[in-house]
């Protein structure tokens, strides 16, 4: 501690029988990687130890800070071990110390008779009770008659905690009692509990969106209810919220609370922060005990862990750090390769050498971890606690490869280390400084690539009219440098998905894409370790350039016959093209043009619409449902269409213009079929029954449609 820091709070004198002891935990992620062979239990077996510590310290309740679940819909195995944890640990014959001092039925289940406060109910018999937020991670959803809910309305109707700091949002704010609605703030009603001579207000306001809570804090609209004594009351306040900027996410400001708070337990930041530290201008103190589970490598989750023992008497509060002993130890370390090299004297083009170097890092970190183990293993002993069998540590080596021309592969580099590290499919990361060279400064990032709607001469309604979700994916994926898959395919795959609603073409893209690399790779024989790199550059471009010249030869022999129309409809079979006489400023909502001989004969979308009676009409109806409309923009589509392009929408869009068909009914019983009718293609059915419905029905269409089963 330096000379100007002010020491932690501490009680100077008081009686045990006045003191509140509560065990303060946050984010503990259960359920986080659970299929994961080697991790997939040490979230539930940190929560375990967190309920041990609980019971021996002999604490009067336990408070958790949200994110107990690391999932909104916990699996049956989470719930299953949290709910016997929960009853192992906290129920008891040991009497409860705290007198509830408020309303029981605060936040009782409606409809129910049961109160709020588990061990209110005579039916419970409760020795800690545990008091908890949701999070972000397992917050409420749905809309239901009984509102939204999450995993801890089924451990509080359960009895097993006591759940708090729940805001609702119901389809009316009458329906409500502490409704979050934008014209009504937020409203925090207390859990007031009493202990001997100490008196204890819990504020819980579970997770919002962080731009939401800065907002209600800035326009004063939070409400808290407080005792007419208030002054004699610790009040603790617990918030799960971000603590510091998350780009694009921004951050609660920390001095925003109200004066009456003389503690904030703050949740959902995992870097422990233990120690309280004060406020600049504010009463108050804030306390940040971290996560209990490592959910990613990053720098703040390498620091200890903890949660924390709080004692409260009267106005005054100590904090101890606890460690905890069943978390993974977690080493970071981060290289400049290029200037590595220089110190260590190998070549950064010798992959031999700098894998050579690399193992010999992640090594040293193994050695670093197995040796901060040991010692809180002799330090527990110290303590009278038993040795714990030594875990597999987590290891993660960032690599800055700037100047560096190729690495090789992580997951290959890890495998070595199976059986000595937790995580040897990511323990290298690579990445590049930020800092580049004059000449590659311009260059677009390919975390964030300069997009066209980033003009900042463009204004927020003009960059909406512009944006685009294929020029955005074309842009974004042009910045990514791929190594295996080809821009131009990746770009329809995802256009197909996002405009055609087709769930599989991403999927079969990929497929196809490395099947037709292996292919190429089994081609050119046997080929060395250092050359396949070289080989799958080679085999991209190739393919890329394939796919390139026949999207547009395909385009252009599509005008040519009916053959060409029919393919394009097997391969797209949830978009159906139906030819419509737009006007000038008709758009398009799909980019590839119908044959062009057909517009010349088209005729206007009156005639086209008879054709959904009998048979024909089920089939359009029920494909119909399938299709995405998408937002038109009939400037834009006009400039990117080439010229003599016939005008197309989709089915849903000519069955929502009942005028027109009824227009058509009267002038399309001239003949059987017109050259110019408009003509719906659709994917092959398999049931050779389909011509012959249709032509039967040919008394009563006023154009016949054709059904292409070639």
């Amino acid at each position: 501690m330096s000379d100007n820091e002010a020491p932690p709070p501490t009680i100077r004198s008081a009686y045990q029988e006045d003191i509140i002891r509560i065990l303060v935990a946050t984010d503990n992620h259960i359920g986080y990687l659970e299929r994961d062979p080697i991790r997939g239990q040490d979230s539930i077996n940190t929560f375990k130890e967190i309920l041990q510590l609980a019971v021996k310290h002999d604490v009067d309740m336990i408070l958790l800070g949200g994110d107990l679940f690391h999932e909104n819909r916990p699996s049956r195995d989470c719930l299953y071990q949290v709910m016997a944890l929960l009853r192992e640990y906290t129920f008891g014959d040991k009497p409860v110390q705290l007198e509830l001092l408020s309303n029981p039925d605060d936040g009782r289940a409606e409809g129910y008779s049961f109160p709020a406060v588990n061990y209110e109910d005579s039916n419970l018999n409760i020795a800690i009770p545990v008091f908890s937020i949701h999070g972000n991670h397992d917050d409420p959803q749905g809309a239901g008659p009984e509102g939204a809910l999450c995993a801890l309305d089924v451990l509080s109707v359960s009895g097993l905690i006591n759940y708090m700091g729940k805001f609702d949002l119901p389809l009316s704010s009458a329906s409500n009692p502490n409704p979050v609605e934008s014209d009504s703030g937020i409203s925090i009603r207390p859990v007031l509990l009493r202990k001997g001579q100490t008196r204890l207000g819990l504020y819980g306001v579970g997770n919002v969106k962080d731009a939401r809570m800065h907002f209600e804090l800035r326009s004063n609209r939070v409400r808290m209810y407080m005792p007419s004594d208030k002054e004699d009351w610790f009040n603790v306040l617990v918030v799960h919220q971000n603590r510091v900027p998350h780009p694009p996410t921004p951050a609660v400001p920390e001095g925003l609370f109200d004066d009456c708070i003389d503690l904030v337990v703050w949740g959902h930041e995992h870097d422990c922060r233990i120690v309280p530290e004060p406020v600049a201008g504010r009463p108050y103190h804030i306390t940040q005990p971290g996560s209990s589970v490592a959910t990613s490598l990053g720098e703040g989750e390498g620091l200890e862990k903890h949660v924390a023992l709080l004692q409260i008497h009267n106005k005054e509060f100590e904090l101890k750090p606890l460690p905890l002993r069943t978390v993974r130890p977690f080493m970071l370390g981060d290289i400049f390769l290029a200037e590595a090299a220089e110190e260590e004297g190998f070549d950064v083009s010798d992959q031999i050498a700098v894998g050579k170097f690399l193992r010999a890092r992640v090594n040293a970190l193994i050695d670093q971890a197995n040796q901060l183990w040991d010692e809180r293993n002799a330090h527990a002993v110290e303590e009278g606690e038993e040795e714990l069998p030594r875990m597999l540590p987590l290891v993660r080596l960032k690599v800055d490869t700037t100047n560096v021309p190729a690495m090789s592969n992580p997951i290959r580099f890890g495998q070595e280390f199976t059986g000595r590290i937790a995580n040897p499919r990511d323990v290298l990361s690579f990445h590049r400084s930020k800092a580049r060279s004059a000449a590659s400064r311009t260059a677009t990032s390919a975390d964030q690539p300069e997009l066209s709607i980033d003009d900042p001469d463009l204004t927020t309604s003009e960059k909406l009219a512009k944006v685009r979700v294929q020029t955005l994916v074309q842009e974004y994926l042009a910045a990514q440098e791929l190594q295996v898959l080809g821009e131009a395919g990746m770009n329809e795959a995802i256009r197909m998905f996002v405009e055609k609603d087709d769930g599989w073409a991403i999927h079969t893209h990929v497929s196809n894409a490395l099947r037709a690399l292996m292919k190429g790779v089994q081609e050119n024989g046997e080929v060395d370790e250092e050359e396949l790199d070289d080989v799958l550059v080679k085999l991209k471009e190739q393919h890329n350039h394939e796919y390139l010249e026949k999207a547009r030869t395909g385009k252009t022999a599509k005008g040519k016959g009916k053959e060409k129309a029919s393919a394009q409809a097997d391969s797209d079979a949830d978009s159906m093209l139906m030819e419509v006489d737009g006007g000038e400023d008709g758009g398009s909502d799909f980019d590839e043009p119908i044959p062009p001989p057909k517009k010349k004969k088209a005729a206007p979308v009156k005639k086209a619409a008879p054709a959904k009676k009998g048979r024909g009409k089920k089939a359009v109806a029920s494909e119909s449902e399938e299709v995405m409309e998408l937002d038109e923009d009939d400037d834009e589509e006009e400039d990117e269409a080439p010229p003599k392009v016939t005008k197309k929408t989709n089915r849903a869009a000519v069955l929502s213009q009942p005028a027109k068909k009824t227009l058509a009914k009267k002038t399309g019983t001239k003949g059987k079929a017109s050259s110019g009718q408009g003509t719906l293609s659709f994917a092959p059915s398999g049931r050779s029954s389909t011509r012959a419905a249709a032509t039967r029905a040919k008394g009563k269409m006023a154009n016949v449609v054709e059904l292409d089963s070639d």
